[in-house]
């Protein structure tokens, strides 16, 4: 998980999806220290996530390794203490300073408050996934997005007995 822990990181993965980058290209989109930028990469190549390719030369005859994303994913429980040491907001920051890269302007965001009960909220995670798995296996050709789907508990207390409609289940109680 440490591998994949950083803002940054998930940046290069992202960049290195489509098409093969030097770690100068690399650190130029990201605006970042191509040392800096470096360090990150050999991490992710030692975790499996970026491959070096067949080493190239550039645009002022030097030696360069280009790097692409070997298109590894993972899925992780921020809430199993198995998991290690991940900090679930590393997906929002990243995120976040996609945003302020491109403008929020460019962003279509909604926001929706729903009741589900715990059965209701099992369907819903795992219909998402199945979008999401689904969209994310398509080799299409088309334009690069980015996709960020968060899925949280509504920080008010829910009623013991609602007084209108359907029964609601508490957040860790199940449902009824």
């Amino acid at each position: 998980m440490a591998a994949v822990s950083s803002p940054l990181r998930l940046r290069i993965l992202r960049l290195c999806l489509d098409a093969s980058l030097s770690n100068k290209q690399i650190a130029e989109r990201l605006d970042r220290d191509p040392a800096s930028v470096l360090y990150h990469v050999r991490r992710l190549v030692d975790a499996g996530f970026l491959v070096a390719e067949e080493p190239r030369r550039g645009t002022r005859g030097s030696r360069e390794v280009p790097y692409r994303s070997t298109g590894k994913s993972w899925t992780i429980d921020v809430g199993d203490e198995t998991a290690g040491p991940y900090e679930p907001n590393v997906l929002l920051d990243t995120f976040l300073e996609d945003v302020r890269r491109i403008g929020p302007g460019r962003v279509e965001a909604s926001r929706l408050g729903i009741r589900l009960t715990a059965e209701e909220y099992e369907e819903l995670k795992g219909r998402l996934q199945e979008l999401l798995d689904e969209f994310a296996g398509r080799t299409s050709g088309g334009n690069p997005w980015s996709l960020f789907v968060g899925l949280h508990p509504d920080d008010r207390p829910v009623p013991d007995t609602p007084t209108t409609g359907p029964s609601v289940a508490k957040p860790d109680a199940p449902a009824s």
